[in-house]
């Protein structure tokens, strides 16, 4: 036998072991948990677990356990919980996880309950009460194990920095601090499903659907209790898709405006291309435990792994703040600057970005004392600057099939945006003159306005650019606003056709430099498709410019001063796990992005088709998947919006091909949504079962 033979039977040897057991038996104290310097200390090796619920229902879990030391040491854990198939994402956990199991944590990637591995029936949608109420039973369990310290942190990207925060509101007695990556605490107007408060479909909805209804890998068991549990279950669109007002099934989740009963130690990072940022200054201002945050030149990514560049090595960070709240090491963490930000300088507009110029500044916190606000007044000569006395009003004739520059390649408040030229011809459009001086903002920029519209519908939005000198225009900030929200999210009404009324919009959270030479613009219009659903009647929309109110936009501008910079660490590069690599890697965003726009000039109609596809490589086969997702409107019918997706996933197996199919056919009239979806499973090319929904609900006002 050779020695790597030999080890590998070892390591067999104990992964069973632990199985049978639950953990090796363990006589230390909590003063006697494992500590160590930033140097890694530890191998690493993989042990599944199954972690038990009231119901006794189990959990899977996959434990990244620290190898090398002491037969009876413990170590504090760290949880990443999640419905993204652990067995299969043990090819992005094991670097990812490296660097903290190497320094003397064990990290616990768990299915959520009806996913993946998991047992039970698929949980009725993301952040429910059951999937928090088994993460409390979770991190119970894991704190009582015998190579536990009894101290848990949790983190994640996107879902697992969701639940992070909102199981930190939960305040469970061993969760000792958190670190939630690209996530926000407001689910209704800042996550994928309605963006703004206006109905936003996305690539993830239709492809979560699909994953879904599949059973855990390797196996793929096919049988009648994966039907009853997964297959057969209503999908989660359904129920999203009905709850068009702010509201109960928002809030259950939903920890705005409550972030001061968040006790537990939290760090928050964002991206400036991500969507999810605007919870950065929430939290460093209202959070009622410790806190610091980091918002870098990235989007929907790993700070270590960026698009764009540059990145840093988060880990550090994340380990720093992890040794002083689990294991009570002093790491100089809490001596720093509360928050530090990467400030943007100018670049031209996307859609793609290799790397986003700009350099880190450390600031105390949030507000910022030399942040001011620069008003600039929108002009009846279309330009910006000092207040009119003289009252004007500006029309603008609805074009609901344009603004697919505003979004960038993922479609949402994030990513590096086309060149908004397109969008501006169909906007009211208003530019300052050339700045005699370099001028940075920091925060959100916030636009009053007083509108009104020739219909009972209408939605705004309002977007800042830079111009360049050669007429490149670069989006900075911009935000939408649903009208019939004017006065409540919670309590929509109608517009009365004709009449003023004032909209305050507060873009997104924003850094940019805006260089000598450089104009500001500011962009009004009512419509970002297919961001955004269109609103269904066609008309004409007023602004209200000068006089007593006149639109104007205040731009939160930074005071020089001088700052400290973060020493933070370039990326370092992590080992793979060998069986586990891409095959294709797909868009460079990882999602659908628009590959094909017709637009008929004679009719006003207008299409858009997003794809993307990919493949993975595993130690039991190949699994390869394609997205199509066509969006169509026109300036006659916007009522008539619809969007259809296909969406196919293929297992390739030994003996046995597996294929899951799911299409899409969501629509709009003048009253109403209709929802058409149908999912099916094929095992080598036979028909196994297919699952049909059909839904027809009413339009919010």
């Amino acid at each position: 036998m050779t020695s790597n033979a030999l080890r590998c039977c070892l390591v067999l040897l104990c992964a069973l072991a632990f199985l049978a057991t639950g953990a090796t038996a363990n006589t230390a104290s909590d003063d006697e948990a494992v500590t160590q310097d930033e140097a890694p200390q530890h191998g690493m090796e993989i042990r599944e677990a199954w972690i038990p619920m009231p119901d006794g229902t189990r959990l899977a879990a996959d434990l990244y356990v620290p190898t090398g030391g002491a037969a009876d040491a413990r170590f504090p854990v760290l949880l990443e919980y999640l419905p993204y198939r652990k067995t299969e994402a043990r090819g992005r956990n094991w670097p990812l996880y490296s660097y903290f199991v190497t320094r003397g944590y064990i990290v616990a990637r768990v299915d959520i309950r009806g996913t993946g591995n998991s047992e039970g029936t698929l949980v009725p949608y993301e952040y429910s009460d059951i999937e928090q109420q088994d993460g409390e039973v979770l991190i119970d369990w894991l704190s009582k194990q015998p190579w536990s310290t009894g101290k848990v942190g949790m983190f994640g990207i996107s879902w697992g920095g969701f639940n992070a925060i909102q199981m930190a509101g939960r305040n469970p007695p061993a969760l000792k601090a958190f670190i939630a990556v690209d996530a926000t605490d407001d689910l209704y107007q800042e996550d994928v499903h309605f963006i703004d408060g206006i109905m936003h479909l996305d690539s993830w909805e239709m492809s979560q659907e699909l994953d879904n209804a599949r059973p855990g890998a390797p196996d793929y068991r096919i049988d009648d209790a994966n039907f009853r549990e997964r297959f057969d279950t209503p999908p989660w669109m359904l129920t999203w898709k009905r709850q068009q007002r702010d509201g109960p099934f928002w809030d259950r989740a939903s920890w705005r405006d409550r972030e001061s009963r968040i006790t537990v130690p939290g760090y928050y990072i964002g991206g400036w291309y991500d969507g999810y940022r605007d919870v950065i200054p929430r939290a460093l201002e209202h959070a009622g435990g410790p806190v610091k945050a980091m918002i870098g030149p990235w989007s929907h990514a790993w700070p270590n792994e960026p698009y764009p560049r540059p990145g840093m090595e988060w880990r550090r960070e994340a380990l720093r703040w992890f040794d002083h709240w689990l294991k009570g090491i002093d790491t100089g963490i809490m001596e720093e600057p509360r928050f530090a930000v990467y400030v943007r300088d100018w670049h031209p507009p996307g859609p793609y970005l290799d790397t986003a110029p700009g350099r880190w500044r450390w600031e105390e916190g949030w507000p910022i004392a030399r942040i001011k606000n620069r008003v600039w007044h929108l002009r009846d000569s279309h330009t910006l600057g000092a207040p009119e006395r003289e009252p004007r009003v500006h029309q603008l004739r609805y074009s609901p099939g344009t603004g697919i520059e505003a979004g960038g390649p993922v479609m949402w408040w994030g990513d590096a945006a086309h060149d908004q030229r397109g969008t501006d011809a169909f906007s009211l459009v208003y530019d300052s003159a050339p700045l005699t001086e370099e001028m940075e903002i920091l925060g959100m920029p916030y636009a009053q306005l007083r509108v009104s519209a020739d219909a009972p519908r209408a939605n705004w939005f309002v977007k800042v650019s830079d111009v360049a000198p050669d007429g490149r225009v670069t989006q900075v900030a911009g935000a939408g606003f649903n009208g019939n929200h004017r006065r409540s999210a919670r309590a929509p009404e109608l517009l009365v056709p004709g009449e003023q009324f004032p909209l305050e919009i507060e873009l997104h959270f924003t850094s940019w430099v805006f260089p000598k030479g450089h104009r500001v613009r500011v962009s009004v219009s009512n419509a970002q498709w297919p961001m955004m659903w269109p609103s269904p009647h066609p008309m004409t929309t007023t602004l209200a410019i000068g006089g007593e109110n006149g639109a104007r936009v205040l731009l939160p501008v930074v005071a020089p001063a001088k700052r400290p910079a973060p020493d933070f660490l370039p990326p370092e590069k992590s080992p793979s796990l060998a069986g586990y690599s891409n095959i294709d890697d797909g868009n460079p965003s990882g999602y659908g992005e628009v590959s094909e726009l017709r637009r008929n000039p004679q009719t006003g109609e207008v299409v858009a088709v997003a794809t993307n596809s990919g493949a993975q490589k595993y130690p039991w086969g190949e699994e390869r998947y394609q997205e199509r997702i066509e969006h169509s409107t026109s300036d006659a019918h916007p009522e008539n919006t619809r969007m259809h997706g296909t969406h196919s996933m293929e297992a390739d197996l030994p003996g046995r091909k597996l294929r899951w199919e799911a299409e899409m056919d969501f629509r709009s009239d003048m009253e109403a949504y209709h929802y058409d979806y149908v999912r099916r499973v094929f095992e080598n090319g036979k028909l196994l079962r297919e699952k049909r929904w059909s839904e027809r609900f009413p339009r919010d006002p």
